[in-house]
């Protein structure tokens, strides 16, 4: 028997092939296994990033602000769906992907968000999950009619930021994103509307948002372009929206309260209105007295020619549309005769107009202290 300690001996060549046979083998198999491997792993990952371009979606970054609500216990798919429904998203499956490349896609909060139509899927999930200034807190609203201090105090008691917040930001006009033609004067540019308000709200994103939606309303009427039919400027426009807000009720009538308006401009009349002085004089009447139509202020149109300076309040959007497309006709004057409900006379001639004057003064005095100034 020979030794298996002896240095000399060699194994058999079979069993040598045998060895060797079995090494390149398992060489063979494991190169397999990770070629095999590796394609299926690629094979799995194209596939899933391939699949990103085949489902339907928004590719962002947005169009048009919505309010979006996250009810109480609603399921990540059922929030998919609610942005659907709202055109935030184009599609579920859109949605189904980028909820699982987020593991906090289950820490949405119900509430109210600021979202917009058509934002890609992955956008409008970071948004949800991170919303910042977009969760909204509550609404507040701010009248029409309103002069720049009163829109201040409401402001104040709606949105419970300090008063000294917003003087502070309307001390700095060029940063609130008013219109050029506002000249950097915030009377009548801040919109009333109802508005949301979120969680991170300050007075300066407050009147941002309250000059954004004058633009978008401003559009919407086509103040430029009507503007220039008219001969005149948009901030003129704005001007005579602010007074036929203060004067006139009714949208028929103020669009000929419009005509009224330019048609004396027109004839180098003065305008004659108590409105501008009632604001000139901070006065809380809506009538004026001979006194008070002495002020030498500009804004009294009894004894100075033209358009006040500046809006007197915060016009809506009726009165924008009204001085913007005035009605035709050449009447001259007109008179509110019945302050409850809102009747008003138009007339081309003074002494019609003194006629309907003498109607509302007979109004006057059947309601003591409707009318007193």
């Amino acid at each position: 028997m020979t030794s298996m300690l002896d240095p000399d001996l060699k194994p058999s060549p079979a069993r040598e092939f045998v060895h060797k046979g079995k090494g390149c083998l398992a060489v063979l198999i494991a190169v397999a296994v990770l070629a095999f491997g590796g394609y299926f792993v690629y094979d799995r990952a194209s596939g899933f990033l391939a699949s990103w371009g085949e489902v339907a979606d928004y590719p962002g970054p947005g169009k048009d602000q919505i309010t979006v609500t996250i009810p109480e216990g609603a399921t990540v798919n059922q929030i998919g769906g609610i942005l659907v429904d709202n055109k935030v998203i184009q599609s579920a499956a859109a949605w189904d992907q980028a909820v699982k490349t987020e593991e906090r896609s289950t820490s949405i909060q119900p509430g109210k968000y600021l979202m917009q139509t058509e934002m890609s899927a992955i956008d409008a999930l970071t948004l949800l999950i991170n919303p910042g200034e977009s969760r909204i807190r509550s609404q507040f609203t701010v009248p029409e009619g309103l002069r720049l201090t009163a829109q201040v105090d409401t402001l104040v008691k709606t949105t419970k930021i300090k008063r000294a917040s917003y003087e502070k930001a309307l001390a700095n006009p060029k940063k609130l994103g008013l219109p050029s033609y506002a000249k950097n004067k915030p009377e009548g540019f801040l919109f009333p509307d109802t508005y949301e308000l979120t969680e991170q709200a300050t007075a300066a994103s407050v009147l941002k948002q309250m000059s954004g939606r004058f633009k978008d309303v401003a559009k919407e009427v086509k103040l430029t372009s009507q503007a220039k039919k008219l001969k005149r400027s948009p901030r003129d426009l704005v001007i005579v929206a602010s007074i036929l807000e203060a004067e006139v009720r009714g949208e028929g009538d103020r669009a000929k309260a419009a005509r009224v308006i330019y048609n004396r401009l027109d004839k180098g009349e003065p305008l004659g209105l108590d409105s501008t002085v009632i604001y000139a004089e901070n006065l809380k009447t809506n009538t004026t007295t001979p006194k008070d139509r002495a002020s030498n202020s500009p804004y009294n149109t009894y004894k100075v020619k033209g358009l006040p300076p500046g809006p007197i309040n915060a016009p809506g959007k009726a009165a924008l549309e009204s001085a913007a497309n005035p009605a035709d006709g050449d009447w001259m004057y007109w008179v509110t005769v019945n302050y409850d409900t809102g009747e008003t006379k138009f007339a081309k001639t003074l002494a019609e107009h003194n006629k309907y004057v003498k109607e509302f003064q007979a109004w006057c005095q059947a309601k003591q202290g409707r009318c007193d100034s």
